[in-house]
């Protein structure tokens, strides 16, 4: 089975037809693998448009203040690639004279780049030949050679990799590793794949086997937590409200939000009253409290889901700090702060 051949002729003819397949300028390929990890095309093209045209050269990104970048940035999640990707910029602009490093071994350095992001810059940019491994190429060469390591440990990554590094097109590296991403994200779908129009359906191993759902393997890890978060919208005589900013490691860093109340389980208005009493800004004030969403908006990450309540706190003083309401758009805030801010009447 020529598995090279037929990737890339299923390739040129069911190809989308996307701004960063027609370059090879390293920043763009960079700019746009970053955008899409963990991200699906349809969410990442607008996202990938914006950066490309408020920063078309690494020396625009690497001068651009952060927070400019993780406003750009909101909605996308996994803030962490931003700021990685801002470090990055700078890195490149102040130690390598705005020259992107052209093989895998220099590319791989940058922060936030793994073996994935570096193949593919490498070889798209540079024609080196370094095969890439991600989502969409554990799924098709596991069905297609009947594989069941699980992917999600270090043994088969190891395999994958060294099959796919074997399939690669010396040759054109560059389209083979897109061509195989494609034929996984448009062809050989996580759900419900068309096997009837499949070039490899007469010699795949899953679907002779009917395994097909069972493939990629995933070891099922760590159980995800529940935590409970109320956001203190505060709403004062003067239309002023406040907004803290995350310090600190985490995935919202330098993210902007309500005060934040956690607790361990789900509140009654009376707790938040009582909780609001230390509160510096309402001392010695009088206030009202009531709460938006009756039902918990469940805001759920990777490694958690966030049960969330905004309560709604009035005061008819004025604030001695605060932002006023009709700038707090300006701020970059986490999606589900910026979802509520959306569609609060403030």
């Amino acid at each position: 089975m020529n598995i090279t051949k037929k990737l890339i002729t299923w390739y040129s003819i069911n190809k989308r037809d996307l701004p960063w397949r027609n370059t090879t300028n390293p920043y763009f390929i960079w700019l746009s693998e970053i955008i899409l990890q963990q991200t699906q095309v349809a969410q990442g093209l607008p996202y990938y448009v914006a950066f490309t045209t408020n920063y078309p050269t690494v020396f625009d990104l690497a001068n651009a203040e952060e927070s400019q970048i993780l406003k750009l940035w909101q909605g996308l999640g996994y803030y962490s690639r931003a700021r990685n990707l801002h470090a990055s910029a700078k890195y490149i602009v102040n130690e390598l004279n705005g020259q992107f490093p052209s093989t895998y071994k220099e590319i791989i350095k940058l922060k936030g780049v793994g073996d994935y992001t570096a193949s593919a810059i490498a070889s798209i940019c540079f024609n080196e030949t370094t095969a890439v491994v991600d989502g969409n190429v554990y799924r098709a060469l596991s069905r297609i050679y009947g594989i069941s390591t699980p992917i999600n440990k270090g043994e088969g990554f190891k395999e994958f990799k060294a099959l796919a590094q074997e399939l690669i097109d010396k040759k054109d590296p560059a389209t083979f590793n897109q061509a195989i991403m494609e034929f996984g994200a448009r062809q050989c779908k996580p759900k419900s794949p068309d096997c009837t129009i499949c070039p490899f359906n007469s010699k795949c191993v899953a679907l002779q086997k009917s395994i097909i759902t069972d493939l990629p393997v995933k070891l099922k890890t760590l159980k995800v937590k529940k935590k409970y978060f109320n956001f203190i919208v505060l709403l004062s005589s003067d239309r002023k409200t406040i907004l803290e900013k995350r310090e600190g490691k985490g995935i919202w860093q330098n993210l902007y939000q309500f005060p934040l109340i956690e607790t361990l389980k789900p509140s009654e208005v009376s707790e938040v009253e009582n909780s609001l009493k230390d509160f510096s800004e309402l001392k010695n004030k009088k206030f009202s409290v009531s709460l938006y969403n009756e039902k918990d908006i469940v805001h759920k990450l990777s490694h958690q889901h966030l049960y969330t309540k905004f309560w709604i706190v009035s005061t008819d003083q004025k604030l001695s700090e605060g932002v006023s309401v009709e700038s707090i758009k300006d701020f970059p805030v986490p999606i589900l702060i910026g979802n509520f801010i959306e569609n609060f009447n403030f």
